[in-house]
């Protein structure tokens, strides 16, 4: 199945630029959220390259934000990069449990591979197995409590574009393929 950045956007501008005036936006080498101001009137979600995994990382960060992160830079969030030692990844995959938990349950709707990212390609060589299972627990939670509303609106879209099963099933989530 082919999966272009440029179907995520459209999916994306018409779930929810009228409500939130936010766009995704093909970006570069780093990924970053600028919420709007006078050059530019929208906020927008600038995902890495073109590449698809990225533009749903940060999809998924956007949704977990809320209403005052999002009028933030980044959301306000911390970021050390690449190169980080035990302790920061500690950190760092903390942070991350959630949005890439729901990164997953999109990249499921969308018929997509996920892979949990660790980001941390030149830092202090750690077991991720914990963090694996954090986002795996996570995405239990979530199919067991339900999905937050924007989360649900374009896991809906994202189905109905690729052609996938709506209803939520665990069986699709297996913790030893990410």
């Amino acid at each position: 199945m082919e999966h272009d950045y440029r179907d995520l956007m459209q999916l994306f501008e018409r779930c929810f630029y009228a409500d939130y005036n936010t766009r995704l936006c093909k970006g570069g080498d780093e990924p970053i959220y600028l919420p709007a101001d006078s050059k530019r009137p929208y906020h927008a979600i600038y995902f890495a390259h073109g590449f698809y995994s990225s533009a749903l990382h940060e999809i998924a960060h956007w949704l977990i934000a809320g209403p005052q992160r999002r009028l933030l830079e980044d959301f306000g969030y911390w970021y050390t990069p690449d190169g980080r030692s035990a302790t920061q990844q500690a950190l760092f995959e903390q942070v991350e449990v959630k949005p890439q938990a729901t990164e997953w349950i999109l990249a499921d709707a969308a018929g997509f591979r996920f892979r949990v990212s660790a980001d941390n390609l030149n830092g202090e060589v750690t077991d991720n197995s914990a963090f694996k299972h954090a986002v795996y627990q996570q995405v239990k939670t979530y199919l067991n409590q339900g999905l937050p509303e924007r989360t649900g609106r374009l896991r809906e879209a994202l189905c109905a574009f690729y052609h996938q099963p709506l209803a939520l099933d665990l069986q699709r989530f297996d913790p030893d393929r990410i």
